[in-house]
Parts: structure tokens; C-alpha cells; sequence
């Protein structure tokens, strides 16, 4: 080896020198300081955020399944609002919901606004199927649906969400009771809620020879089914004026 060869550079003598170079070019070595790396709801990673994201796509759903007029439905009613926060924390333990009242009361609006709040609370799994108890009879009639009435009955029975709007108010017939009580009986059975509206109550007071004072759900729908209704659900009886007939007079 020459005098005049290049001598070889250890790690400090190259980082003094990578330091003069800096320093001649007016760069300062900053020694690192602490790293944050707290999250914060803003953050991939945090709870909120991913709850958030969640939310957004339940809501996404609620609205495809939510008619127009209720797009903007949402739940008021003390108890409707327990319910609902009881489903958003766990579906298996909340049973059913049966809202019933007069006509106007705002049972359909109270039903939706309960799916929104559950959809809002951003639930790690929201289907949902929303319908009619007409409509629904129709699918499952014989020719009611390409699938057939097997299909439609499973996919009514196993779905997280199932809201049947105005039951009762369909023709009784040894059919309906049937159809109706082996979908509730299996929502039942495997602990999925269930949102029911009725102008009916479950059971209407009964004389003293033992029959009802008026239309009931039991006397409507059979015995066996008024029995799984009662044993499971959250029975809220709305009151007050018919609200669409007041909106109409208003305008």
C-alpha cells in the first residue's frame, strides 16, 4: 500500500465527516426526538375509525331496504331506542320488537328508526330484509317467487334483521298460520330478532266467558304463534292521533 493510497474511513470517522459536510451546507443533525404512536380516531387501526367504516356501509344497506318515505325515520320512543341499542350490542340476546297501535301512530317510522340505530352503532355483520306481511305472503304462496317457497322461507328465517310491517291485517286462513308460524317459530328457535307492526294487540282482554273483547293477534293468527309472541317480545303500544290523517288536513 502507498503513502498516498485512500485510507480506509471507520464508522466514526465517516459520520464526522458526513457531519462537516452538513454542517458546510448549512443541514443540521437533529438527534431524533420521542416518536408519537398513540392512534387517534382518525387513524387505520383505532377502534372508532374502523366502527365508522362499519357504520358507513350498514347505513349504506338500511337505506337501500328503507322505502322512500322513510329515509328519514328515526327512532324516538323511549323503549324503541332500548331495544334497538340492546340489538346493536347483541342480536342472539334482544328477542322481538312488536309495535302495535292504531292507525298513524307512527309504528312503520319507530320500526325503520330502530334499523338505523342499529345500522349507526357500525355492527360487525347488518343484513336485513324489510317487507310487508302481504307482500311477504305473496313470495311464499305457491308461483309467488322463482325460488320457490322453500327458498323464500330460509331466506326470511336466517337473514340477522327481518322487519314485517302491518301483520294481521291479511286474511285468515289455515295457510297463513302456517306459513307465518314455522318462520316465526325458527327465528325463535335460533334467537334472530324480529320487528313486528300491527294495528292488533298481541292479546286482546277477554269476558267473562273467556273470549276476546276484540281482534287479536291470537284470534288472527292462532294460539301457537300469540304464545311465541308473547314469550319473546318487546310489546310497545304506541298512542296518539292518526298522524297522517293531521298531515293531510295541514296541507
Amino acid at each position: 500500500m502507498h503513502d498516498d493510497d485512500p485510507q480506509p474511513i471507520g464508522g466514526h470517522q465517516l459520520l464526522d465527516r458526513c457531519r462537516a459536510i452538513l454542517a458546510a451546507r448549512g443541514l443540521t443533525d437533529t438527534p431524533p426526538g420521542p416518536t408519537d404512536t398513540t392512534l387517534t380516531p382518525d387513524d387505520p387501526g383505532h377502534p372508532d375509525y374502523h366502527r365508522r367504516q362499519r357504520s358507513q356501509v350498514a347505513l349504506a344497506r338500511w337505506e337501500r331496504a328503507t322505502p322512500y318515505r322513510y329515509q328519514h325515520a328515526t327512532a324516538t320512543h323511549p323503549d324503541v331506542i332500548t331495544w334497538a341499542r340492546r340489538a346493536a350490542a347483541d342480536l342472539r340476546d334482544v328477542g322481538f320488537l312488536v309495535l302495535n297501535g292504531n292507525i298513524g301512530t307512527g309504528k312503520t317510522h319507530e320500526a325503520y328508526g330502530a334499523l338505523r340505530r342499529i345500522a349507526e352503532s357500525g355492527p360487525a355483520r347488518y343484513e336485513l330484509i324489510a317487507t310487508t306481511a302481504p307482500d311477504m305472503y305473496g313470495r311464499l304462496r305457491p308461483g309467488g317467487s322463482d325460488k320457490g317457497t322453500e327458498y323464500e322461507l330460509r331466506r326470511l328465517a336466517s337473514v340477522p334483521l327481518l322487519l314485517l310491517d302491518d301483520l294481521g291485517t291479511e286474511k285468515l286462513s289455515e295457510w297463513t298460520e302456517e306459513a307465518t308460524y314455522r318462520l316465526l317459530n325458527e327465528r325463535y328457535n335460533q334467537c334472530r330478532p324480529l320487528i313486528v307492526t300491527t294495528n292488533l294487540p298481541v292479546r286482546a282482554p277477554r269476558d267473562n266467558h273467556g273470549q276476546p273483547t276484540g281482534p287479536d293477534l291470537v284470534t288472527r293468527l292462532g294460539e301457537r304463534l300469540a304464545s311465541r309472541l308473547a314469550e319473546a317480545s318487546t310489546v310497545i303500544t304506541l298512542t296518539g292521533p292518526d298522524r297522517r290523517r293531521q298531515l293531510r288536513n295541514a296541507s
